[in-house]
């Protein structure tokens, strides 16, 4: 079994700063990609940021220049720090992740789901 588990949300004004993170843990061989998803009332859920598999990190347009993606590889944790906060980027945040559990065993894993409301 996998588990992830976040921290860090709540509730801010715009401008303001937050930082989710959220850790994994359980019968990991190796994680290919670890970030953040989101999903607004009434919308889809989309991606926010997320390292790949060529050691980089994938921005969303919306949150580019604002959210920075960080991960510490030893502790299979990864943080996202959220800058500039809009009252657009209020929604559920959800930590996810790309594990394989042995050599043949690939899924995607999910975290429980972080609340982030962004109000004046």
């Amino acid at each position: 079994q996998v588990h992830l588990v976040e921290s860090g949300g709540g509730l801010l004004q715009p401008g303001g700063s937050l930082r989710l993170s959220c850790s994994a843990s359980g019968t990991i061989f190796r994680i290919i990609g670890m970030g953040w998803y989101r999903q607004a009332p009434g919308k889809e859920r989309e991606l926010v940021a997320t390292t790949n598999s060529g050691g980089g990190t994938d921005y969303a347009d919306s949150v580019k220049g604002r959210f920075v993606l960080s991960r510490i590889n030893a502790d299979n944790t990864v943080y996202l720090q959220m800058n500039s906060l809009k009252p657009e980027d209020t929604a559920v945040y959800y930590c996810s992740a790309h594990i394989y559990t042995d050599l043949r065993n690939f899924d995607q894993y999910w975290g429980q789901g972080s609340q982030v409301i962004v109000s004046s």
